[in-house]
Parts: structure tokens; sequence; C-alpha cells
């Protein structure tokens, strides 16, 4: 769940705290969000004031570029971040979570003046900016919501144009940085916070991930068990910090999806083929249970709703919707009402990606 993955993502671990309560915030019964804030509570740490990677880059003097993670807009209709060490090195005008802003330059339109243009356009402006000063921070967060798509709601872009335009995001993030002095010392790790609304054909708790630099290793299988820990350990041995907790000093580092023979040839980033600026209608798949949902903010949505039109609109009514599986077992749903254990099928939100 996203409670939980912002969590692990970001420091490594997810305390009591939010392990017992954010029940109470996805079942709608009145518990606030326990993630993703400055609220000392959910800090994953003892120490609330050094829980976060960015609290331990901050005490090591490394430079670090936020850009819209933990940040929600002020009444100016900047970003900003609760955490002080956080917002001290975030830029205000990268948008946040706002499903009305593009990732991409060159995709959909921007649905609100609030946007500032496409999310990309934002870091790219800054980036030249570093790479014309020579003076690129050591770290960069980069959050690229679009891949959450409004599913089939009337009047907003199609499943297919968000996650094109997602796509489309990275690739100019990874040509833009291929192309600069940077390149041959930077990695650039892509991963969602958790699988919560992803589930593919082996196990609901699998989710995507990308290690991208010219010592990436190719033309070989990792069949390594790598988790979100591994990830986070892996940026944290690259930049010199220490662990953040238990649960990172003994995760697997990444260090066989790095070879010692590097290429470093610039990468140039494809378009999808996909239309970036369709948009639903009236007639797409359960238009109105879509319109319905409640996208002002992250997973605020009926899981298997969303998931259900957004599968019809790519696969078409007539193809039944595979159940999530867990070691193999399909999850309970409200097409599998009894599960594996005879549990509920209640639906959830979605993945915050």
């Amino acid at each position: 769940m996203s409670a939980q993955g912002w969590n692990w993502a970001v420091a490594s671990n997810s305390n009591p705290f939010s392990e017992q309560t954010w029940v109470g915030n996805y079942s709608n019964r009145n518990h606030p969000y326990p993630s993703e804030s400055s609220d000392p509570a959910i800090a994953p740490n003892r120490d609330p004031a050094n829980a976060y990677i960015w609290d331990r880059l901050a005490n090591a003097n490394i430079s670090f570029r936020n850009y819209g993670m933990y940040v929600s807009p002020n009444a100016a209709n900047q970003m900003v971040a609760g955490d002080p060490k956080l917002n001290a090195s975030t830029d205000p005008n990268y948008r946040g979570f706002d499903l009305s802003c593009p990732d991409s330059a060159n995709s959909f339109t921007p649905q609100s003046p609030s946007c500032n243009g496409a999310r990309m356009t934002e870091w790219s402006k800054e980036f030249t900016g570093y790479v014309a000063n020579k003076n690129l921070p050591t770290m960069q967060f980069v959050r690229l919501p679009s891949d959450h798509t409004s599913s089939t709601a009337p009047g907003r872009p199609t499943p297919r144009a968000y996650v094109g335009d997602n796509d489309w995001a990275v690739g100019q993030l990874v040509d833009a940085v291929s192309h600069s002095p940077y390149w041959k010392d930077t990695a650039i790790f892509v991963t969602e916070d958790d699988a919560q609304a992803g589930p593919d054909h082996v196990d609901a708790h699998r989710t995507t991930s990308e290690v991208i630099s010219p010592y990436t290793r190719t033309g070989k299988v990792d069949s390594t068990f790598y988790n979100t820990a591994s990830m986070l350990r892996t940026m944290e041995l690259i930049v010199g910090i220490k662990p953040l907790t238990q649960f990172d000093a003994y995760a697997t580092p990444m260090i066989a999806s790095f070879t010692n023979h590097p290429n470093f040839a610039p990468y140039n980033a494809i378009k999808p083929s996909t239309d970036l600026t369709a948009v639903n209608t009236a007639t797409s798949p359960m238009a109105a249970q879509s319109a319905a949902q409640d996208l002002s903010q992250a997973d605020r949505i009926n899981e298997f709703e969303f998931n259900l039109a957004t599968w019809q609109d790519i696969k078409g009514a007539n193809v039944p919707m595979p159940p999530p599986l867990e070691n193999g077992v399909p999850i309970a749903t409200p097409m599998n009402p009894t599960g594996p254990n005879g549990s509920d099928g209640s639906a959830g939100t979605t993945g915050d990606n």
C-alpha cells in the first residue's frame, strides 16, 4: 500500500503507528493518511528529525533537489514540503500529484492553469541551468504521477495517453541526462512506491524497477531477489551515507545490476506511438463509474472499479479481468468474494507510482 510504500521508498521502514492505522484511512474511517507528511508520528525511525534519506543527505552536506515528492500547494499555488530540510531543496514550480498536469513535454494539454506546464518542462529548465553552471546536485528526487491515470473518466486523457505520457517523461529525463557531461557518473533509479494496484501475472507484491546508467549490465538475467530497501541501499552506497534502518543495512545491494565495462553512448528518447492527446468520452467503458471517482488526491478511488474500467478500455468488455495473485493463489475481489481464506472482497484504493 502507498501508506507503507512511501515510507519504505524514502526511509526503509514503516513504523508501528503507520502499520496499525493505515487500514482506518483506507477504509474511510476518519483516520488521517499516515504517510507523505512531516508528521513526526509517521517518521519511520526512532529520531523523527533524522528519519528520511534527505535528512541524512542534509546532515552530511550532500546536495539534493526535490521535484514533487512530499509536497502540497500553498496559497500562492507553489509546491511546499512540510519537512524544512526537504522544503529548502524543493522546486516550488514543479507540480506534485495532480492528474490535470502532464508529466512530459509535447503530451496532452494541461487541464488546469495551476500546472505551470508539464513537469518535464520545469525539470529540464533547472537541469539545463545546472549543466551551464556546473553545479548539479548530487541527488535528485523526481515524481512522475501520470501512470495513475484517470481510468475512463470522460474528458480526461485515456489510460493509454496517461501511461504513454509517463513513459515519454522518463525517456525525456534519461535523454537529457545522457547527453550531458554528468552521464558518465550518473545512475537513475525508477520504481513505484508500491505494487498496490498493479498486480501482474505472478504475484501482486511485485513491482517494476529500472536501473539506468552507463554502468547498467545488459544482456544477462539477474535473478537476485531485490526489494525496495535494496534500491535505497544501493543509492546510499553510491552517495556515501550510512543505512537508515536495519532493513536497508541488511538489504542486498543491486551490485549485480552494474558492470565495470560502461557504455557511454547517449540515449535518444523514443516518443510513444500512442495518441498522447486522446481523451475519454461518455461512451468509454464504465465512464459513469470513473467519473464518480475522487481523483483530487492519490488513493481515494474504488480500486476494483477503477481497474476494471481500465481493463475494459484496453482489453474489451467481454474479456474477463484476471484476479490478482498472491503466491499463485487468487486474492479476494468482488468477482472472487471468498478468496483463498474466505475473506470478504472489499475494494481498496489504487497505488501511488
